[in-house]
């Protein structure tokens, strides 16, 4: 059974920076693809950053030039490092990993709260 599991979050002033972490387990095979998401109150989830098995990425607009996403494949693990956050990037954000079986497992979620 695949797991995700996110560590990372909390509170953080505007300006500042978190870095989120992703460990997926469970599975001989990693991932197609993995990436983050986020949901605020009353909004949709939203895609924030994905990265694929061969190292290609891609980005919300409104997070470009702030977050990178980057992966440790030995330990089937990703990383979001958050820079600059902003008020409006409060959110519970959650891992997605995408298997080759074509099987999508989610994490529990991880909550960012940018404050001052």
């Amino acid at each position: 059974q695949v797991q995700l599991v996110e560590s990372g979050g909390g509170l953080v002033q505007p300006g500042g920076s978190l870095r989120l972490t992703c460990a997926a387990s469970g599975s001989i095979f990693w991932p197609n693809a993995m990436g983050w998401f986020r949901q605020a109150p009353g909004k949709q989830r939203e895609l924030v950053a994905a990265i694929t098995k061969g190292g290609s990425t891609d980005y919300a607009d409104s997070v470009k030039g702030r977050f990178t996403i980057s992966r440790e494949n030995a330990k089937n693990t990703i990383y979001l490092q958050m820079n600059g956050l902003k008020p409006e990037d409060t959110a519970v954000y959650y891992c997605r990993a995408l298997y080759p079986s074509g099987n999508v497992y989610w994490g529990q979620g991880t909550q960012v709260t940018v404050s001052s």
